[in-house]
C-alpha cells in the first residue's frame, strides 16, 4: 500500500484504517483526526477551566464550590477529586459526566475542573 497510515496513538496497533475523514483502530476502537494530532476527530475539544484538552477516563479536580440542588442541597468543595470522567453533549453547557463521591452520578461544567 504506497499510501501507509501511521499507528494508533492510543495502542500503538499498526492495524489501523480510514474511515472517512477519520482514522479508526480496530483493536482500541479510538478514532482521531490524521490531520490534528491526538484529540478525538470530532472536531469539538473540550478544556478545563485552565486550558489542558480533556478525555475520557481523565481525573480531575473542582476549582470552585458547587451548590447542588435536589435531596438534602449542600454543595461540593473545591479540591473535591473526581476519577474517571466521561465526555458527553449534555444539557446547556454540561459536558462531563461523572461520579462525584458523597453526592453521587451527575453532569458537570467542564469550566469548574481542572486536571489532575
Amino acid at each position: 500500500m504506497p499510501d501507509e497510515l501511521p499507528p494508533c496513538p492510543e495502542c500503538s496497533s499498526a492495524y489501523t484504517y480510514a474511515m472517512g475523514a477519520l482514522l479508526v483502530c480496530p483493536e482500541c476502537a479510538h478514532e482521531w483526526s490524521p490531520s490534528g494530532g491526538s484529540e478525538d476527530g470530532g472536531g469539538r475539544v473540550i478544556r478545563d477551566a485552565v486550558g489542558n484538552v480533556l478525555a475520557d477516563g481523565d481525573d480531575v479536580t473542582i476549582v470552585k464550590d458547587l451548590k447542588v440542588k435536589g435531596a438534602g442541597g449542600g454543595s461540593i468543595k473545591v479540591g473535591t477529586k473526581v476519577r474517571g470522567i466521561r465526555l458527553i453533549d449534555g444539557v446547556g453547557d454540561h459536558d462531563i459526566d461523572a461520579k462525584v463521591d458523597g453526592f453521587g452520578p451527575m453532569q458537570l461544567k467542564s469550566s469548574v475542573v481542572k486536571k489532575v
